[in-house]
């Protein structure tokens, strides 16, 4: 089966430059590059992926697609523009007609503002979007749930991308009220849900399958094998599990279903979602 892993990052390190990678992350901090994914790519059996943007610069969305344009199996790109700038339109004239970038994403979780997402400014860029074919990732802690409803909301023919669930509380051990908050989510066919992130939201040293098991059948019950999707989120992922372990997730939860249902949730749903071009591997563009 053909897997597209539709989450992962790159970067050559700089500390000035990744500050979100603190004292306890140290095996973050050194360069991961394709060619090291790559080799995890073949163990896991995985041909394609989404390249995410790690930190809200223009140079770096450069930077990626740059990268992508000689790594024939990163397939597409969601990478950073100022979406409150008022020359947003100049720079998707610059960027969006690459063939490989495929969405825009903004640091949500870290804004204080949790109403952020829904400044008149910001959701002036999220108009732009639309007409340029491009999706919006949207990462969020779970108490911004509320607040994404109502952005997705307000653009139903945009496609929206939920990152790791909206980060589900599972070290707490809390999920009746992120539960609630994805299925209002869910109710807007507009936005689509990765499994991802999950290992990092557990306890880094104990976490199980079985820890995950509740959130992964709320997430699924909420958006259907019609719009799930899968991602590794590595590197990020090393601070609990290591890439095959994490993409082995949904591969054990997912094995009793359809042969059909899997190819939506491991390619189809991405293809369909970002629009990616599979060309080079004799697949059809969707």
């Amino acid at each position: 089966m053909f897997i597209i892993d539709t989450h992962h990052h790159l970067w050559s390190y700089d500390r000035k430059a990744y500050g979100w990678i603190d004292d306890s992350m140290g095996i973050l901090r050194r360069d991961y590059l394709p060619e090291e994914l790559e080799a995890e790519l073949a163990g896991a059996a995985v041909s394609g992926t989404v390249v995410v943007q790690a930190r809200q610069t223009v140079e770096e969305t450069k930077w990626l697609l740059s990268v992508a344009e000689t790594t024939p199996w990163i397939l597409g790109v969601v990478g950073w523009l100022d979406l409150r700038s008022g020359t947003l339109n100049n720079s998707l004239d610059l960027f969006a007609p690459h063939p490989k970038l495929v969405g825009i994403r903004h640091v949500l979780q870290d804004e204080p503002d949790r109403d952020f997402m829904l400044n008149p400014s910001f959701m002036e860029g999220i108009a732009q979007l639309e007409a340029r074919r491009l999706t919006y990732d949207i990462l969020i802690y779970h108490d911004q749930l509320e607040q994404a409803a109502k952005l997705v909301s307000s653009f139903p023919h945009q496609k929206f991308v939920l990152d790791h669930m909206a980060k589900p509380p599972i070290r707490q051990g809390g999920w009746q009220p992120w539960k609630r908050g994805m299925e209002a989510l869910a109710r807007h066919s507009n936005v689509w849900c990765k499994i991802s992130g999950l290992v990092t939201e557990a306890d880094h040293a104990q976490w199980n399958y079985e820890t995950l098991l509740p959130y992964l059948d709320a997430a699924v019950q909420a958006f259907g094998a019609e719009r799930m999707m899968v991602g590794s989120d590595w590197p990020v992922c090393r601070l609990a599990a290591e890439y095959g372990e994490v993409m082995a997730i949904p591969q054990r939860y997912f094995a009793s279903w359809s042969r059909e249902e899997q190819q939506k949730i491991f390619q189809r749903n991405a293809m369909d979602c970002y629009e990616l071009e599979l060309n080079q591997y004799g697949k059809p563009k969707t």
